[in-house]
């Protein structure tokens, strides 16, 4: 018997709860790899599923946690023998499968990769799904020709988990660094990572009419969507992406096609979840090499799995700074 944060629906009222319980091997999903789990993390959709589910769940009881480092106890698959360490992030694993917030997992061995060199699991879930889907948005600019020197780098949402991990790694690459937030005490957290200017949400949550202004940025990462994408599309130098990783301020888009046409601006759109194999591989051997470890230290809160129905509702309430690392066993 293994613990396990288990969300269970009252069929009657509708009504979820999450609590640790304890069960056993044989109530995990069938699947080719075993793993004795060391850590998760706790990411917007984890919220989701702790709480209402959000439409993510598809059946309870449920064990969330989208992503989960851990060490291979048993394998069926030739790629992956006991006590090889691996990552997994995607794959709708915590949502319509079971996932990380468990002792152990069972998944497909095609959902795994290596635990990169150089990286402890602990490091991994530090960085977890939203460092996986920074670093994915950076190498989509670099794909499409930032390089340092050409102007300052924006980052929505900088002081949440995606945010934190991309003002890290652009200030490491070289970018002058503008992080975006809208709660004012985090502009220091913001500076240790690396942010050179800090600019208040409330300078781009306002549409305007006119559909281009200055040009401004030579990159961005958004984590926020909505009014203030479509804002910043109208900022973008010359040439110049944006990659869109996210939806804090909304899935709607009131912009119009004038960046497009006149600047030649690029809308990157980055999902983390169905990222193929050899591009996995490629972002996490990034981390490892691009993230200061240091500065990686510098966002993580710890957390048990006893903490995790209080932090998947604080999530959700946009009440979560930088990377919260799950130490199952703790």
């Amino acid at each position: 018997m293994f613990n396990a944060l288990v969300v269970e629906k009252d069929e009657e009222s509708g009504k979820t709860s999450a609590s640790v319980k304890q069960i056993s091997v044989g109530d995990l999903p069938e699947a080719e790899v075993l793993v004795s789990v060391e850590y998760s993390t706790v990411n917007y959709k984890d919220g989701l599923c702790i709480g209402p589910g959000g439409g993510l769940v598809r059946k309870y009881p449920h064990v969330p946690g989208i992503d989960f480092a851990g060490t291979v106890e048993k394998s069926s698959d030739e790629r992956y023998k006991p006590g090889d360490k691996v990552v997994l992030t995607g794959w709708r694993v915590g949502e319509a499968h079971w996932g990380g917030y468990a002792q152990k997992a069972r998944v497909k061995a095609d959902w795994l990769v290596p635990l990169p060199g150089g990286l402890s699991t602990r490091q991994a879930m530090a960085v977890g799904t939203a460092g996986f889907t920074a670093m994915l948005a950076v190498m989509a600019l670099e794909d499409h020709g930032l390089r340092p020197g050409h102007g300052p780098v924006l980052v929505t949402g900088a002081a949440g988990g995606v945010g934190s991990v991309a003002t890290a790694l652009l200030a490491a690459l070289g970018h002058e660094v503008a992080a975006v937030t809208g709660r004012p005490e985090t502009a220091d957290y913001l500076r240790g990572l690396g942010a050179t200017q800090i600019v208040p949400r409330e300078e781009l949550n306002e549409t305007v009419k006119r559909p281009l202004e200055s040009e401004t940025w030579a990159g961005c990462v958004d984590a926020v969507g909505g009014a203030m994408l479509a804002r910043v599309l109208g900022q973008m130098k010359y040439g110049a992406s944006v990659a869109a990783v996210g939806l804090a301020g909304g899935a709607g888009l009131p912009a119009t096609v004038i960046p497009f046409l006149l600047r030649g601006v690029n809308l990157l759109g980055v999902d983390s979840v169905l990222q193929p194999y050899a591009n996995r591989l490629r972002a996490w051997e990034r981390i490892a090499r691009d993230l200061p470890m240091d500065k990686l230290e510098a966002m993580i809160v710890p957390a048990t799995l006893d903490d995790l129905p209080r932090l998947g509702a604080e999530i959700l309430k946009g009440q979560v700074r930088g990377r919260v690392v799950v130490d199952v066993n703790g």
